[in-house]
């Protein structure tokens, strides 16, 4: 599966922590993210992570792109809903693209969790019929 990782700066920890916790799983799969959130996950893990440009810089619309042309599985996108991004229509824009390319996605940790136990069950492995 390919797994796409997006953070704001609030969550970046967060999603390190998560990362940390669910290596094993991550691991098996292939990881792109944006810019800082990726390279901030690859040093605390040594997970192998396409990294695009820096979500402010276009990296979460170069994540989009893939989305668009079916080519990201899974979007965990740890968002900060306490303050608003002066990116925030890209941000809708992503999750726009996911409802529109049947792509589960994750806003938060608890959804994180329940779709990476998913991914190790199998319960995803319908994205490879799509394919």
């Amino acid at each position: 599966m390919n797994i796409a990782l997006i953070a704001h700066d609030e969550k970046k920890e967060l999603m390190v922590q998560f990362c940390i916790a669910y290596c094993g799983v991550l691991s098996r799969n292939n990881l792109c993210a944006t810019g800082t959130t990726g390279k901030i996950v690859s040093e605390a893990t040594g997970l192998t992570i396409q990294k695009f440009l820096a979500g402010s810089q276009g990296g979460s619309q170069q994540i989009a792109a893939r989305i668009a042309c079916n080519e990201v599985d899974m979007l965990l996108f740890f968002r900060d809903p306490l303050n608003p991004k002066p990116n925030e229509p890209n941000d809708a824009n992503l999750l726009r693209l996911c409802d529109m390319h049947n792509i589960p996605v994750a806003t938060n940790i608890a959804t994180a969790e329940v779709l990476i136990h998913g991914l190790e069950r199998g319960d995803l492995d319908w994205r490879n019929i799509l394919k």
